[in-house]
């Protein structure tokens, strides 16, 4: 139960006045609380960053001390009497500015620095001491493609340091030198670019000085104004699912640089995607007038130059193109409405994704309707939903501050949730249990505890096995089972034959290692279980789920603080759109699309009198074939890239261009509108107006920093006019008005208004006007029958195909920190793509020493689908049996490779085990 008790206060005279602030609060701290700023400069007010006391530009005085003290480290006390303003306090301040100042470039990097504010604030212009000798003065570092180093302007203040090691645990910023000759430095004193920064840009939004800076801010002569911008814009980052809150600069109509803001999932701190990657919408490949394709256009294939669109395509008027889209829609529902499938967008907005829905639903009378999440956590939520009731997250990822125990499996945070890791890496430096459980030796294993590296496809033995030890040793929770769950006879019964012994081999994992792991977990107080893809995409992935939720169910790890089931959402929308209803076999809310009264409580919101089907709808595999099959005959396809993402890629494009009408609508020329037959240009994320949500269940704003180029338009807005044209009787004129719709048929907004959003970012559920949400949820109990959760035994299936002679190596594929999705944006960013610019794979040096392969040349990788050619790098993170392939790159597209085959419950594609053959491909040396 939480501590309910008043906060401790203290009492002090501050500048003659009395003032009450909270016990621990320091001086700086109740300065700033009665309106004003003490001077500072290795302080830094924001959550993550302690403070050091060490520029010495905070000091104040204390009646009855001998020496000043340091406000920012100096804590509150009762009785206490401080001057801020004293005559000595002041001119303290003021000498230790004018002693920085003397060793400033004559002029400023950053004209509008941190630092050069406080001079003001101290009254500091100039000094009378004499600067720093020119051979002590280190030299520009621009080795970096996104930021620039300029130590002339550096007091060592520590900032970076403490970025860069306690705030996003990267430990690539360190001090090097003594006394005069003290400065910073990147690993050991390597340029920037070399080194082993991730470019998260922390350092540069910490440092006061401008000796780090955006290149973006910069001029040839390494001179800008960190404030000459014409608007700030408060959004959310578009790219994975941790939901950041960012700052747009803009300025002549363009994003200059980007800034973290304090909100709920990231506290400020940002990844190279979300600081660096914004200028993927100023990209001149943007679509920025509708397009149809030519009657003289080549037959449909992956081969339309996004540069030049002209020999596939005609520029059209947004009514010719409308009007031509309408008609097609129209012509095939009067001849089968179930030949019309859509695929709408995890990078729109919860508005748009449930128009998107409702388009389909009310325009053609059935279900068959889907988007991305079948491609990544549908397994996840297929079980969530079975067991406890919900298909969100149990708790956010920021409760891992009230763990004493974390699980992280078949999830590479440290590059698919950059930010997310922080709070990982944080836990394990504050003495938290950190177990990792992956394939690969993913970036977590140097901060684990315990790291199983376990056979590909081998979750459920695993697991199972830790779950036996649990039963055997009576290390679970009878009170919370008792009280809380079903079916938990049945799972103990299972459990007695997955021993240690027994499951080792499979899994190679050593028992002592999987009863250690168990024990470690069960004897825990708080306990959290993350994971994410590599649970989810296998044709057992919904099995793998079960498992972790059987696990955190039998030791009482759901619905207390520290606790809880957390599938980390890889896009920045898929848990809203999935809310949103964006699936074939749920409305909004997760409700069935067979029940007959949560259809007619939707067709009267939607003021319909005619009802849509009770079947569930297609997934994205099955609409795939259809099309293949020559059933679909029509798509309308939102934002989604089924040519690159889908399993099988050639077959998914073979079934794209046998489509009679497809309708893409999209930021760029992706590899699927290649096959279109009309194009309709959309909008950005920092384009435009409405909601996301998160992984942790936060629904937060999104707002237009810049507008949409050229002719292009706002998604939802398309969407409404496309509705319109084909006879469906929309009215919207905003998008809160789509919003205000959703409300009426989703509980989990309840509570949470547009006004709210304004100013808040809202975790749902909350339970009243001014709940700002709640981080944990089924505390008292499970949506689901009696209140109780499930117990789901699972069972050891094998991968759909095995290694053999002919394809003796396993692939799995995945993400890099750089790029995203299948890199239609991140590949357009000029930071991203310079620093990842190649197709890639990667394989043990061991393996390519016995293969006669060096990293970097080019290699063939062929599975039972099609072949690649791609370059290798050497990676001890990889198994030895094992190629690792990123799916970002359309010149060596993994998905070509991947298995088809799904998942029963969750129709989730096996995307993380194929059978694969390794080539080498002779006198072909990659570029890198």
């Amino acid at each position: 139960m939480l501590d309910a008790s008043p906060t401790k206060t203290v009492t002090f005279n501050l500048n003659g006045e009395d003032v009450t602030v909270p016990e621990g609060w320091t001086i700086w701290e109740a300065a700033k609380g009665q309106g004003f700023t003490i001077p500072h400069l290795c302080h830094k007010p924001q959550p993550g960053y302690r403070p050091d006391g060490n520029c010495r530009a905070c000091m104040v005085e204390v009646e009855g001390e001998r020496t000043l003290v340091a406000s920012c480290i100096r804590p509150a006390a009762d009785g206490m009497v401080v001057k801020t303003d004293s005559d000595r306090a002041e001119k303290s301040r003021a000498m230790v500015m004018e002693l920085l100042v003397a060793d400033q470039p004559e002029e400023a990097h950053d004209t509008s620095s941190h630092f050069w504010d406080m001079a003001k604030l101290n009254d500091v212009s100039e000094s009378r001491f004499p600067a720093k000798e020119a051979d002590k003065i280190p030299l520009l570092d621009d080795s970096h493609v996104a930021m620039r180093v300029n130590l002339d302007a550096c007091i060592n203040c520590n900032l970076c340091v403490r970025a860069c090691r306690e705030v996003q645990v990267n430990d690539v910023i360190g001090m090097a030198g003594r006394g005069h000759t003290a400065q910073v430095v990147f690993d050991q004193n390597d340029p920037m670019g070399d080194s082993t920064c991730v470019a998260c840009g922390e350092c540069v939004q910490a440092c006061p000085t401008g000796a780090l800076m955006p290149a973006t801010v910069l001029d040839d002569q390494q001179k800008g104004d960190s404030k000459d911008y014409d608007s700030e814009t408060e959004s959310v980052c578009p790219f994975c699912g941790v939901g950041c809150k960012v700052s747009l600069k803009v300025k002549d109509g363009k994003v200059k640089y980007v800034e973290g803001i304090n909100g709920p999932a990231n506290e400020g701190r940002l990844c190279v995607k979300g600081r660096f990657g914004f200028d993927y919408i100023h990209h001149p490949h943007r679509l920025t007038k509708p397009l149809i394709r030519r009657e003289d256009a080549p037959a449909k294939g992956l081969n339309v130059d996004p540069g030049d669109l002209s020999t596939h395509f005609r520029e059209a008027s947004w009514e010719e193109a409308m009007n031509l889209a309408a008609k097609g829609l129209m012509k095939l529902r009067e001849e089968d409405p179930r030949s019309v499938a859509g695929f709408g967008s995890a990078k729109c907005t919860n508005e748009e994704a449930y128009l998107f829905q409702k388009f389909i639903r009310q325009g053609f009378r059935h279900n068959n309707v889907d988007h991305c999440t079948r491609l990544c956590h549908a397994s996840s939520v297929a079980a969530l939903i079975e067991n406890v009731g919900s298909g969100a997250v149990t708790a956010t990822f920021n409760e891992i501050v009230n763990a004493d125990v974390a699980i992280i499996i078949g999830s590479n945070p440290i590059e698919n949730h950059p930010v997310a890791a922080t709070y990982f890496k944080q836990f394990a430096k504050r003495g938290g249990k950190l177990i990792v459980m992956d394939p690969r030796g993913v970036g977590m294993r140097k901060f684990a505890d315990e790291m199983l590296q376990f056979r590909p496809g081998a979750d459920v033995s695993m697991l199972n096995a830790i779950m036996n030890v649990i039963v055997e040793e009576e290390l679970y929770d009878s009170q919370y089972i008792h009280r809380w769950t079903e079916n938990w006879e049945a799972e103990k019964e299972h459990l007695r034959q997955f021993t240690p012994e027994a499951m080792a081999p499979i899994c190679g994992i050593e028992p002592e290692q999987l009863r250690r792991v168990a024990r470690t977990f069960a004897n825990a107080k708080a306990g959290l279980i993350f994971w994410g893809m590599g649970v989810s995409q296998h044709i057992h992935g919904t099995d793998n789920s079960r498992c972790l939720i059987s696990l955190a169910l039998m030791t009482g790890n759901v619905g207390k603080p520290g606790a809880g089931l957390h599938p980390l959402r890889g896009q920045n929308n898929v848990q809203g759109a999935s809310d949103a209803g964006l699936i074939p076999m749920f409305l909004p809310d997760y409700q069935s699309v067979m029940d007959d009264d949560i259809r007619a409580k939707f067709n009267n919101v939607w003021n319909d009198e005619q009802d849509f089907s009770n079947e569930k709808g297609l997934t994205v595999t099955e609409i795939i074939d259809q099309a293949y099959a020559g059933n679909i005959k029509g798509m309308y396809i939102q934002g989604e890239n089924p040519a690159m993402s889908d399993p099988d890629a050639d077959h998914a494009r073979a079934a794209l261009a046998n489509l009679d009408l497809m309708i893409v609508q999209d930021i760029f020329l992706t590899e699927t509108a290649n096959y279109a037959d009309i194009i309709l240009p959309a909008s950005a994320l920092y384009e435009k107006n409405g909601t996301v949500s998160n992984t942790n269940r936060q629904v937060q704003r999104v707002r237009p920093a810049v507008s949409p180029p050229g002719e292009a338009r706002e998604d939802w807005a398309i969407t409404v006019e496309l509705g319109q044209r084909i006879g469906l009787n929309w009215d919207y004129t905003d998008v809160s008005q789509v919003f205000a719709e959703m409300k009426q048929t989703m509980a989990s907004l309840d509570n949470i208004t547009w006004e709210r959003l304004e100013t808040e970012s809202i975790t749902y559920p909350s339970l009243h006007e001014t709940d700002p949400g709640q981080a944990i949820v089924f505390g008292d109990g499970f949506p689901r029958a009696e209140g109780r959760a499930k117990f789901t035994p699972a069972s050891v299936i094998p991968p759909d195909e095995a290694p053999d002679e002919e394809y003796p190596m396993i692939a799995t594929t995945g993400r890099q920190l750089e790029h995203w999705h299948t890199g239609s944006m991140t590949r357009r960013s000029l930071v991203l793509d310079a620093v990842e610019p190649e197709a890639n794979c990667s394989m043990n040096p061991r393996t390519l020493k016995l293969m006669g392969i060096e990293p970097g040349e080019m290699v063939r990788l062929t599975t039972r689908r099609g072949s690649i050619d791609i370059m290798v790098r050497a990676d001890r993170a990889i198994a030895e049996d094992m190629v690792f392939i990123p799916f970002a790159y359309v010149e060596a597209a993994a998905n070509i490779l991947t298995n088809p085959a799904i998942d029963p419950y969750g129709k989730i594609p096996e995307f993380k085990f194929s059978a694969i053959r390794v080539e080498k491909i002779e006198d072909a040396i990659a570029a890198e």
